[in-house]
């Protein structure tokens, strides 16, 4: 008897033990999550997809974590942040046509980890009409539109250039604190505002016990292009190479770094010849690029400063840090009268066509588009506590409508059936969790696109995709031409009606949405 009781005693001092352990240790304690979204932004831009730009900070991210060669977006700024936020498609919330409408059918990735113990915490962008401390947000800064003027989104200041603007009353928030128009101080630029106010947000929780979710939602480097002097600086006369070599340059170097095989075949270029420039008209479209690209190094060197702040936190190690673009890079051109003064706050530049073909190499076409050119987006993954390879690249084919399934998967939140009384759209996507620990993810439906004139479906290996009101279904075998080069429409109908079949019956499953 005496015996028995020793042992019992001993099973359940270890029973307490391993679970007082289990509850101090790090990897199980819920991560915090950094959400990074960058505007217009190419898929060959930084550094560790095939750039040039210096992004030191992302780059190291990328070699302590896993790329994603194929992730994907909905090629539209307000479809894609409207999808990422929900877990759903913009056709079954309302935006696939519109922002200016309160997203419906859904919860947002704030609504879900709220639930969950997060403090919640959004600076930048909002392309819609909710403001975020209305949608399970505990703190917000930033535009709640789709884009503004860098430097000053007001009223012309005191000893400056009247500032380039679609319009002077795009409206900025701080919590529910509405400024339209937002008229900041001189020191003011979008990038490091953001970021400014993040990091604030860091220091005043960072004491709590809670984890956080930060989503940092970049407004660059969409136009208009405007940086700081000695930003522009570095890469001034880079670009003067002409489209032609820098793209070479780039190919080249993502199959070097092993980012993508020979099967990724360079596709057809779509820019003009650099030869058929004028040399002035060459030194605008170098400069052009140098704020460009001067805008995306700033992104780097705030994310830096992020990086660093949860270091010194002591949260580097459980902190799941996700990066990605809303689109591809944009061929839009916005002509707004100004000063001619690129980059500076009194005039508003866009990047164009031709570099825009050099920014999404090696696909095809750009922003709008259903080609990977348009929706597909650089993913990083950096969780020091939760992926099991670092400097590896994962060929998934993802979306945007994956990252809701992925946190709710982390973060052990439930994803309801219910919001506010009211039925929701199940999510759509699937969780990538598997893929983080070293494991494969079997995705069982089809991917659907639809934006504007542009519309596609990835089912398996195959692709059918389209661009235009009447135009015909492309098909493509993403496994062994995923750069879209070899049209198979023809040798596989078959297969371009079946997936139009599915096409069509999920356009019909979205209507009970609408």
């Amino acid at each position: 008897m005496k015996f028995t009781l020793m042992k019992n005693h001993t099973f359940l001092f270890l029973a307490i033990f391993f679970a007082f352990s289990a509850c101090n240790n790090p990897s199980n304690e819920k991560p915090n999550i950094l959400l990074i979204l960058v505007d217009d932004m190419g898929w060959s831009d930084i550094g560790c997809y095939g750039g040039e730009v210096e992004t030191p900070n992302l780059d190291r991210l990328a070699a302590q974590g896993i790329r994603f060669t194929q992730m994907h977006n909905t090629s539209k700024c307000f479809p894609s942040r409207a999808t990422l936020l929900t877990g759903i498609y913009a056709q079954q919330c309302g935006y696939d046509k519109s922002y200016k409408q309160p997203i419906r059918n859904a919860v947002t990735l704030g609504e879900v980890l709220q639930t969950a113990g997060y403090r919640t915490l959004w600076a930048g962008k909002h392309h819609g009409v909710e403001t975020p401390v209305d949608r399970g947000f505990d703190r917000y800064f930033g535009l709640r539109e789709g884009a503004s003027n860098h430097f000053n989104p007001g009223l012309q200041r005191e000893g400056e250039a009247k500032p380039a603007q679609k319009r002077p009353d795009r409206p900025f928030f701080i919590d529910h604190e509405k400024y339209q128009p937002f008229t900041p101080d001189k020191d003011f630029y979008t990038t490091d505002y953001f970021t400014k106010y993040a990091l604030s947000w860091l220091d005043e929780y960072k004491d709590e016990e809670k984890p956080f979710f930060l989503y940092m939602a970049y407004t660059a480097p969409h136009d208009p292009l405007m940086a700081w002097p000695e930003d522009i600086a570095k890469y001034k006369g880079k670009y003067l190479e002409g489209y032609e070599a820098i793209r070479t340059k780039r190919y080249a170097q993502q199959r070097e770094m092993g980012l993508i095989d020979e099967q990724f075949l360079l596709s057809k270029e779509t820019y003009d010849a650099w030869s058929s420039l004028s040399d002035s008209m060459k030194q605008v479209e170098d400069l052009k690029m140098a704020v460009y690209s001067a805008m995306i190094d700033r992104v780097d060197q705030k994310i830096g400063e992020l990086l660093k702040k949860i270091e010194d936190m002591g949260e580097r190690e459980n902190t799941l840090v996700l990066f990605m673009s809303d689109n591809g890079s944009s061929s839009e051109v916005v002509n707004i009268p100004g000063d001619g003064k690129i980059g500076t706050l009194g005039q508003w530049t866009s990047l164009g066509r031709n570099w825009a073909n050099v920014s999404n190499t090696p696909y095809r076409y750009y922003k709008n588009y259903s080609y990977e050119g348009g929706i597909c987006t650089p993913m990083i993954v950096h969780w020091p506590n939760g992926i099991k390879a670092n400097n590896t690249f994962s060929n998934f084919s993802g979306h945007f409508i994956d990252i809701m399934a992925t946190l709710v998967d982390i973060s052990g939140a439930e994803y309801p059936q219910k919001f506010n009384n009211q039925k929701i759209v199940p999510m759509q996507g699937v969780s990538l969790l598997p893929i983080l620990k070293g494991g494969d993810v079997v995705r069982g439906k089809p991917l659907f696109w639809q934006w504007s004139r542009g519309k596609a479906v990835r089912e398996g290996k195959w692709k059918i995709v389209a661009h235009g009101k009447d135009a015909q279904w492309d098909l493509y075998n993403m496994e062994e031409d995923p750069t879209e080069t070899a049209n198979l429409a023809k040798i596989h109908p078959e297969i371009v009606t079946r997936m139009n079949d599915l096409f069509i019956a999920w356009q019909k499953e979205n209507e009970q949405w609408n």
